[in-house]
């Protein structure tokens, strides 16, 4: 089974119609104990140029962006391969926009 750790990009099948895509993990590490789930953040390449977009900048992801919008938890069985790890900076930012878009205490 995967092990996939925060901050990694891995190819998920999301359930969509025969498509996998890109996607950061949000989660930290997973217990023996606890369900096999893993929150993640879709990439896009169909950028709308929304503020909760994060532009992609790294040479293995084609253009476009994270949407936070699309943050979504899925069994960890549906990634299927890593395809990198994410510099600290985007990761940041990622994890600010996230802040934003669930209304979280201390947010600017």
């Amino acid at each position: 089974m995967a092990k996939p750790k925060r901050g990694e990009v891995w190819l998920v099948d999301m359930g969509y119609a025969a498509k996998v895509r890109p996607a950061l993990v949000l989660s930290g590490p997973i217990l023996d104990d606890e369900r096999a789930l893993t929150t993640v953040i879709p990439h896009t390449t169909s950028v709308r140029g929304t503020r909760f977009e994060i532009p992609t900048s790294v040479g293995w992801l084609k253009n476009g962006a994270f949407d936070v919008q699309g943050i979504g938890t899925y069994p960890t069985v549906k990634l299927m391969r890593k395809l990198g790890d994410l510099p600290e900076e985007l990761l940041g930012l990622v994890e600010s926009r996230v802040v934003m878009l669930l209304a979280l205490p201390g947010q600017p």
